[in-house]
């Protein structure tokens, strides 16, 4: 995460300059774990797989992702904070011990976080989980009108591309809706001859179809962040557009912090035409790398 947010804008400076005000930013994953990076930071939560009240995560996706939007960085010092750590969390668990999901979950987790959106002012939603994780293709229209509601309720819809890269037409298909901020995954000029680096096999668009996606590209090679079994070692690497995605919520969620009344229309905007081309095709950029310096200055 230190490489990260070096790497796309967000200074110390930068996060100093902002308002205290508060971000809401809602998750579908595995859970969150009672890791220290993230003490403080659940607000609400909700298990669609196992009925269980407490927070927990049994697999580790869901505190991973969850540490690159919002730890603390308490068990490092800072190094391995999040992208925007003064903002709370809504948590949904969706994904099972296995990583695995069903369309129903979703659809419930989706359906719930329209319910308490106003209660908790949830902004922005992290999806960072591919329709290729869930058993029920057929369910495809009734997750893309969720989301739809979701969009016109004035939330921001975050959804990772998926692993499924480099063909054309892999993207997931849960992020195919113009409105929704489609993530791919890119490291610039880092890990150029790693060839397990996360944009090779990065979900890519198809050329010549409208929407063009995905929209935005942002790390996730080997990103370090919080680890479900903290008490073992507080962080663990994790690759792939699961872990770009929450990068770009983060940075969203300090433009909501600088400037609360903006809209989901206009943080697209914002976050889009601020991106910096890095010369590959649409189908594997989008508008080019995230940049928060460039959004938020």
């Amino acid at each position: 995460m230190l490489r990260v947010r070096k790497q796309i804008g967000v200074t110390e400076e930068l996060i100093d300059s902002l308002p205290e005000n508060t971000v809401t930013v809602a998750v579908l994953d595995s859970g969150i774990a009672n890791h220290p990076d993230l003490s403080g930071k659940v607000i609400a939560f909700a298990d669609f797989v196992s009925g269980r009240k407490q927070p927990y995560d049994d697999n580790g996706h869901g505190t991973h992702v969850c540490g690159i939007i919002c730890g603390s960085g308490r068990m490092s010092d800072g190094k391995y904070c999040g992208i925007a750590p003064q903002i709370k969390l809504v948590v949904g668990k969706v994904l099972n011990q296995k990583g695995e999901g069903s369309a129903n979950h979703m659809i419930m987790g989706l359906r719930w976080i329209a319910n308490i959106c106003d209660t908790y002012n949830i902004r922005i939603l992290n999806i960072s989980v591919g329709i290729g994780e869930l058993k029920e293709s057929s369910k495809e229209e009734e997750l893309q009108k969720e989301l739809e509601a979701l969009w016109n309720k004035g939330i921001t819809i975050v959804c990772a591309a998926g692993n499924k890269g480099p063909d054309e037409n892999t993207l997931s298909a849960i992020c195919s809706k113009d409105d929704i901020i489609t993530v791919g995954c890119h490291d610039g000029m880092y890990y150029k001859d790693n060839p397990k680096r996360c944009e090779t096999y990065s979900g890519r668009g198809r050329f010549g179809t409208i929407p063009r996606k995905p929209d935005i590209v942002a790390p996730g090679t080997d990103i370090v962040s919080c680890n479900v079994s903290f008490n073992r070692k507080a962080y663990v690497k994790k690759s792939g557009t699961s872990m770009a995605t929450p990068i770009v919520s983060g940075v969203l969620a300090l433009a909501l912090q600088k400037q609360p009344d903006l809209t989901n229309k206009e943080l697209r905007q914002r976050i889009t035409f601020s991106a910096r081309d890095l010369g590959e095709p649409w189908n594997k950029q989008g508008w080019g790398m995230v940049d928060a310096g460039k959004m938020l200055w």
